[in-house]
């Protein structure tokens, strides 16, 4: 037997100019607008099968069933007369749809069980005039963990059925205020009532949506200047918050508000307190608001580089003029430097020595104590004029 190897023949090399037979079916002008044709019939099919909403109550009438006859209602719900009985009604006009998580098993798709973008508008209405305003619900902290709920449950409804335009723009705008002012208002509460990180991931959450609506969404926006001044307030520091102001056009980002809030976080990165403080002084209550949680490390700088700056024997410092450069009044300013170790003597006169400057043994001092540079800006705003809006004018 020939134990020569028959040497393997090549397979024809494509000439060149010549195609396939898939190849000029698929560059056919005909198959290719026949192509199109079918992509966007996909497409068209998967905008179709989104659900919509049929549900016009706050509630769907089977988890108001539900909730009812297993004793789930909270009491900003019960039926009033019936809050003393062993199982308490539901009032149909109170009742709001509580926020669930997706589990297996679950439809989330239910279009009786949605609620389309005019009731969830209705609906947040309501959870802040009736709610959150309401002067006789007590405390506010209840108040909040319910609201926060429901307003988690609307925006639920609105990714289930890729909501957008005016109604999730007002929806998220009114959301992102009232995290806001919870921020500020609930500010040192302890954690098993009010979680500071838990509140800001969804504020976080809600603000990105809504600055992406923005963007996305052609028209004019009436209060895009507020929620990007407040954007940037609140993450002060942040390159991400200040790239999307650079990023703006020069009518909206030359705006007062916005150039208010570009001065602030450029007195922030500048390390400038005292800068900070004066302006910030111009702020509105829910500017301020969102500003609040950076002025404790604000007003640590100050003290930091005034006991460097005028470390001295012979130096002394009015605690008068600091009180008004950290806007607090004098006995709390006397509290502040005796946390972090500035000697005040006899005569009512700072002492800065860098070298007796310490940090607070405990952490930071309490951020609730020092509130008064956005306290006196709210004057007699109610909750509601602030969430809805007006409180910016």
């Amino acid at each position: 037997m020939d134990s020569r190897r028959v040497p393997r023949q090549k397979p024809h090399a494509k000439r060149k100019g010549t195609y396939t037979k898939g190849e000029l079916i698929r560059n056919d002008p005909d198959h290719q607008k026949e192509q199109r044709k079918d992509n966007v019939g996909a497409r068209v099919g998967q905008q179709d099968m989104v659900p919509r909403g049929t549900c016009m109550t706050m509630c769907p009438t089977h988890e108001l069933q539900i909730r009812e006859s297993q004793n789930l209602l909270h009491r900003f719900e019960v039926l009033m007369g019936t809050e003393k009985d062993r199982r308490p009604r539901a009032d149909p006009l109170r009742t709001v749809k509580e926020y669930s998580r997706p589990a297996a098993g679950k439809d989330c798709t239910k279009c009786s069980d949605l609620r389309p973008p005019a009731v969830l508008r209705k609906t947040v209405c309501y959870l802040i005039d009736e709610i959150a305003d309401s002067p006789d619900l007590h405390p506010w902290t209840e108040v909040y963990s319910f609201v926060f709920d429901r307003l988690r449950s609307v925006k639920q409804d609105m990714i289930i059925q890729r909501v957008s335009g005016p109604d999730c723009v007002a929806i998220l705008e009114q959301t992102v205020r009232f995290l806001i002012y919870a921020s500020y208002r609930l500010c040192g509460e302890p954690l098993r009532l009010y979680d500071p990180r838990i509140n800001d991931t969804h504020l976080q959450e809600n603000l990105s949506w809504l600055l992406d609506c923005y963007k996305r969404e052609p028209g004019v926006h009436m209060n895009q200047e507020e929620f990007l001044a407040l954007s940037l307030l609140y993450n002060l520091g942040s390159p991400r918050a200040m790239l999307h102001i650079l990023d703006l056009p020069p009518a909206i980002r030359d705006s007062p508000a916005v150039s208010l809030a570009t001065s602030i976080n450029q007195a922030f990165l500048e390390r400038n307190p005292v800068r900070l403080l004066r302006i910030a002084r111009r702020l509105s209550f829910l500017q301020g608001c969102a500003l609040h949680r950076h002025l404790v490390l604000c007003r640590r700088d100050l003290l930091l580089i005034y006991s460097h700056g005028y470390s001295s024997k012979n130096c002394r410092f009015s605690l008068e003029k600091l009180s008004q450069l950290l806007a607090l009044d004098v006995t709390l300013t006397a509290q502040l430097c005796e946390m972090y170790g500035v000697e005040i003597n006899q005569d009512s006169q700072v002492v800065f020595t860098k070298t007796a400057f310490k940090e607070p043994i405990d952490g930071s001092p309490s951020c609730s104590r020092y509130h008064s540079i956005v306290a006196e800006k709210q004057r007699d705003l109610r909750v509601g004029t602030i969430i809805l809006g007006a409180s910016f004018i």
